[in-house]
């Protein structure tokens, strides 16, 4: 056997063609269709001892492109050969994918000999080669996670519309506040070391005059299977949180989204909204019946409606709604 090819291609008709393509060229393939089963895959392989001695997937997927599998998984197997394939490429995602240690590029669409070659053009390397993986993140002993809600705000009287807002603004323990157009005039993100600061930084704004309180919600945990957490968790520390600032001050950001989901769906659902490149972030609230994300965008044209179509596309989304931040003060 020339080696273990774990393959992850949307397509069943390309999985089936590299599945028997492979075979016969001596390879033994594994094909998954998403990101998310290959995550799985990977994870039970190595606990059963079994190594992979190839990685071959596309770019464009329904969940999580192949360049950010790329990135997760060379962080953990740095020597693993990876050979990126797609129909859809152009000169700077082949630059992008090539610039990762032992990785190869191949556009479609391709002949198995054409594959072979690009196989064993790259240097041997395995799964079983581990690098240094980020250690996920835990509270110590006697520290407390700190809380994190929001709270949807409309104004009442719209003559006190900037003093409520500076108000706001300068209120200890709000991360964020963003005027908005839609069906809430402010969204603010509240964050404090237990529930109780956080009603009482809830009770000073509804102490304000001339706003109604229209909602809180917590934000939760997402509910993802173990693997997924952890692949969330390393792409995070590796790749998106170094690029994040503080919510409300990110240049470019113009939108909020909230999406009513089905619960049952929302490992699917979080993973896609949180793997869209113009995302900053993405949280669960309202017992993971919904998620609040912001959408940036460069000129603040175009990212949020296509984000809103893209969502809702996916099975288990129920509503997506879209909240523009409007800039009252630079």
């Amino acid at each position: 056997m020339k080696g273990r090819v774990l393959i992850i291609d949307d397509e069943a008709e390309i999985r089936r063609n590299l599945t028997v393509g492979l075979k016969q060229e001596g390879y033994s393939p594994v094909a998954c269709p998403d990101g998310i089963s290959a995550i799985h895959e990977l994870n039970n392989a190595r606990s059963e001892g079994i190594a992979y001695d190839y990685l071959i997937t596309d770019i464009f997927m329904p969940d999580i492109d192949g360049l950010k599998i790329l990135k997760v998984i060379k962080s953990r197997y740095p020597e693993l050969p990876v050979l990126i394939i797609t129909g859809f490429g152009d000169v700077s995602l082949q630059t992008t994918a090539l610039s990762e240690h032992n990785t190869g590029y191949l556009d479609k669409p391709f002949e198995i000999p054409d594959l072979v070659q690009a196989l064993e053009e790259l240097s041997a390397g395995s799964t079983a080669e581990e690098g240094a993986v980020p250690a996920l993140e835990t509270p110590a002993e006697g520290i407390r996670e700190s809380v994190s809600a929001y709270l949807t705000v409309k104004i009442t009287d719209p003559d006190r519309s900037m003093p409520i807002y500076k108000a706001l603004l300068a209120m200890k323990g709000i991360q964020s506040c963003d005027a908005v157009r839609g069906d809430v005039d402010i969204i603010i993100l509240a964050k404090a070391s237990s529930e109780e600061e956080i009603k009482a930084i809830f009770d000073r704004v509804a102490g304000l005059e001339g706003l109604e309180v229209l909602s809180q919600s917590r934000v939760e945990r997402p509910q993802l299977d173990r693997d997924v957490g952890e692949f969330i968790k390393i792409y995070s520390d590796i790749i998106k949180r170094p690029a994040e600032t503080t919510p409300g001050k990110q240049p470019g950001m113009m939108s909020y989204i909230i999406v009513d989901i089905d619960k049952e769906a929302i490992q699917q659902i979080f993973t896609t909204v949180f793997f869209i490149d113009e995302v900053v972030f993405c949280d669960v609230i309202e017992d993971g019946t919904k998620l609040v994300g912001m959408v940036m965008g460069q000129s603040g044209m175009g990212s949020a409606p296509r984000i809103v179509e893209k969502l809702n596309q996916i099975d288990g989304v129920l509503r997506v709604r879209e909240a523009k931040i409007v800039k009252l003060e630079e």
